[in-house]
Order: structure tokens, then C-alpha cells, then sequence
């Protein structure tokens, strides 16, 4: 899709503010891309990327919007140096042999006034699956230093045995270390591409 330069940057859908059409681009500093599995079965661990890059292409409609995300799959961080080395290892991310993870939307639908459905390609050590991503649009609004942001979340659910990463361990109990079941958890906030982030 040809990017298209920012007339303004809000317009009224609705009773909806939302960003106006034009290039978008993840505020790394106001953005979380995190995911939640499970462990021995009883409790759950969470982890993010510190470091990312993204842009939103917004359309005059949602279905001609997309989206574009690269995550550095070594700035892994879950607050323990052991877990966040392992999850840098061949059992998991091998981020040595494959540096990033990233999603390429194919389709946008609006479901309600401020929900969405995106789906995408999500590559994962150079595995490509569709993940769909149900997102929420939770509005705009003008920073002290002048500008105009746009935050969304988004959370899909997947199962990582389906990019290869199939370590596991038994427990006596019958049930195993890690579960195959992720949640991804993303929260935005959108600059307009000629803007600095504050």
C-alpha cells in the first residue's frame, strides 16, 4: 500500500476520534510486546522484548490498513538471567541463528466501533504462520509536548510447538514444565511518522 502523507492528524468516525489516514510508528519507549505461558502447570511466567520497531499504515477504512513489527528476539527479558538465557537457546527462540521475530498483516476487519480483527504472518526462527490478533482501539490524544498519539492492545493465543520450539520436560505428576499454549500480549502507542516521541 503507498504511504500517504498526514493531513491531519485525527478524524471523527462515528462518535470515534481515531488516528487520521497516513504512516504511524511504534513509540518503542510506549510499547510492550509481551507473552504468558504457563510453568509446572500451576502458574505462569511472563516475558517481554525490549527492543522493537513497527509501523501502522492506516487506510481511509480499516480493511486498508496494515501493519508491520520486528522484534530483536535477544532482548528477550522475564527477570531471570537462567530462564531468559534458555529462552535465547536452540530449544527455543535460537536467536543467534535467527536474530528476529516479526508480524506482516494480510487482512484487517473492524468487529465493533473500537475492536478489530488483524490477521498476519508471524515469522518465528524463519517459520511463517497466520496469527490473528484481536485488537482494541483505546483512542488518541495530544501530549503536553504537542503531539498526537494513538494507543491499541492486542492479544492471539498460539501454540509454540508450532514454530519448532517443542522443549519440554515430564513432571512425576504427569503434566510438563512448560506449556505449548502462549498468549501474546501487545500495548501500543502510535506516533504520526514526522513526529519525535517524548
Amino acid at each position: 500500500m503507498a504511504e500517504t502523507t498526514l493531513s491531519t492528524e485525527t478524524r471523527q468516525i462515528g462518535d470515534v476520534e481515531a488516528p487520521a489516514p497516513g504512516t504511524w510508528v511504534l513509540d518503542e519507549s510506549h510499547t510492550r510486546a509481551a507473552f504468558v505461558a504457563r510453568h509446572m502447570m500451576v502458574t505462569k511466567v511472563r516475558a517481554h522484548f525490549d527492543r522493537l520497531s513497527g509501523k501502522v499504515q492506516i487506510g481511509a477504512t480499516p480493511e486498508e490498513s496494515s501493519v508491520e513489527v520486528t522484534l530483536d528476539a535477544a532482548s528477550i527479558f522475564s527477570g531471570d538471567q537462567k530462564r531468559d538465557d534458555h529462552l535465547r537457546s536452540p530449544d527455543f527462540l535460537e536467536v543467534e541463528k535467527y536474530p528476529t521475530i516479526t508480524f506482516r498483516s494480510t487482512s484487517v476487519k473492524q468487529t465493533g466501533p473500537t475492536s478489530l480483527d488483524v490477521t498476519g504472518d508471524l515469522t518465528i526462527r524463519d517459520q511463517t504462520r497466520p496469527v490473528e490478533l484481536k485488537v482494541d482501539f483505546e483512542g488518541v490524544e495530544r501530549t503536553p509536548w504537542g503531539i498526537t498519539v494513538a494507543g491499541f492492545s492486542a492479544t492471539a493465543e498460539i501454540n509454540r510447538e508450532d514454530w519448532g520450539m517443542t522443549w519440554n520436560a515430564a513432571l512425576e505428576t504427569g503434566g510438563v514444565v512448560v506449556g505449548k499454549k502462549v498468549t501474546l500480549e501487545i500495548e501500543t502507542e502510535l506516533n504520526p511518522a514526522q513526529a519525535k516521541a517524548a
